[in-house]
């Protein structure tokens, strides 16, 4: 929202500083439309990126928390392997030295272990790959909407005017409301305290866009 409260608002102080000079709707429409697919794209490709890196080393971490490693073919193995070693020394069990750890043959406990910490990871990663491709997809569409139905004022009217631009920062000013509001529903924390940030950062924005600009 408030990339595109920046773009109206470069529109709207050309617009004080040249009230004579009228704006063509058409240029803010494109302006906005163009930004808002491009936060879309954004959001969606960089939210995926982040999602997917975070997911890898949180993949690994688990890994390593339950005990589990890949075979070369790719199988999962328990760890289990090196304590059964450890077992056959104790109990004074001549050991094959010739046959690489990794290729020791599993005990059938340790194979359904790992069968079904197999299962187990399988399940993980469908979950994570469908929530990570879900938290993209709404990361992307959500500023790809707040741009758009911030210039439907500009679809009313052939000549951008101050009470177009109005009429566009009570709407973003009424979403950023929300969006407080759901932040703080999601995070389980003060709405009031979320809204008034959000309300901050709406009027900061403001205020200094128009200091550089109209300086």
């Amino acid at each position: 929202m408030l990339t595109i409260l920046g773009i109206l608002l470069g529109f709207f102080v050309f617009l004080i500083r040249n009230p004579n000079q009228p704006i063509d709707s058409s240029y803010i429409i494109l302006t906005g439309l163009g930004t808002s697919i491009s936060m879309l794209i954004s959001g969606i490709s960089g939210s995926y990126l982040s999602e997917r890196a975070e997911q890898k080393k949180g993949k690994k971490e688990l890994e390593r928390a339950m005990g589990m490693v890949n075979d070369d073919n790719g199988e999962l193995l328990d760890i289990i392997i090196e304590d059964e070693e450890e077992i056959e020394k104790a109990m004074v069990i001549p050991i094959n030295n010739s046959i690489p750890k990794r290729k020791k043959k599993l005990t059938k406990r340790s194979r359904e272990k790992a069968e079904k910490l197999k299962k187990i990871k399988t399940l993980h990663e469908k979950a994570e790959r469908f929530t990570g491709g879900f938290v993209s997809i709404v990361n992307g569409i959500s500023p790809f909407l707040g741009g758009v139905v911030a210039i439907i004022p500009f679809f009313l009217v052939e000549e951008a005017g101050i009470s177009s631009f109005i009429m566009s920062f009570i709407i973003i000013f009424i979403c950023i409301i929300f969006l407080g509001i759901f932040l703080g529903i999601i995070s389980e924390e003060s709405i009031p305290k979320n809204i008034i940030q959000m309300v901050a950062a709406f009027s900061i924005t403001i205020i200094i866009t128009i200091l550089i600009l109209g300086g």
